[in-house]
């Protein structure tokens, strides 16, 4: 069953996923508004039915494993994987950089990557970069919310995303007014 986009930020909304306020971004650049995934993936029925709706959206790529960053996409990634009869591996953190531990990359196998949120993509590049260096090939990159508006990351391989919105970011140094009086709270993704 595919979701249009509006079914997609609807289920946002009705389960508290989508927050308004004044938030830090991992990226460091600030935002009025937040997808924290967290709020959606903790229903199962739910989650199940985005990553079914993406699954069907990446559906006919050509990938053996998918891999997904921690700790946002690693739901994600399981349950796409999960809809395609697919295994699925992640890169964590270790002293501040995504690395691969718990799993071999093989040269020559297809990886999807599969992410929660991308607004810059800093955390699905990483996860490019090691597939790649690994002699892995990124043959497509999917999100739930791709957040990046104007500014979409290039990250070599076709992109999907069942949500494409234009949210602004700001830097540090350049907030709106109405940002300005209001505390940044940072929620994590």
């Amino acid at each position: 069953m595919t979701m249009t986009a509006d079914q997609v930020l609807q289920t946002f909304r009705d389960c508290g996923a989508l927050l308004e306020g004044h938030f830090v971004l991992r990226s460091g650049l600030h935002s009025r508004q937040f997808f924290q995934c967290a709020h959606l993936l903790k229903f199962p029925r739910l989650s199940s039915e985005i990553c079914r709706a993406l699954s069907e959206k990446v559906g006919g790529l050509s990938f053996d494993f998918v891999i997904s960053p921690a700790m946002g996409g690693i739901l994600v990634g399981h349950d796409v994987a999960r809809h395609l009869d697919k295994p699925h591996i992640f890169a964590e953190k270790k002293d501040g950089k995504l690395v691969v531990r718990r799993f071999e990359i093989k040269p020559g196998t297809r990886f999807l990557v599969a992410e929660d949120v991308v607004t810059t993509g800093s955390a699905v590049n990483e996860v490019c970069a090691i597939v790649r260096q690994a002699g892995g090939i990124v043959a497509g990159v999917c999100s739930i919310v791709d957040r990046s508006g104007d500014k979409a990351p290039d990250f070599g391989a076709l992109f999907t995303s069942l949500l494409k919105l234009k949210v602004e970011t700001f830097p540090a140094d350049a907030l709106p007014p109405d940002l300005q009086s209001v505390p940044a709270t940072k929620p994590g993704s």
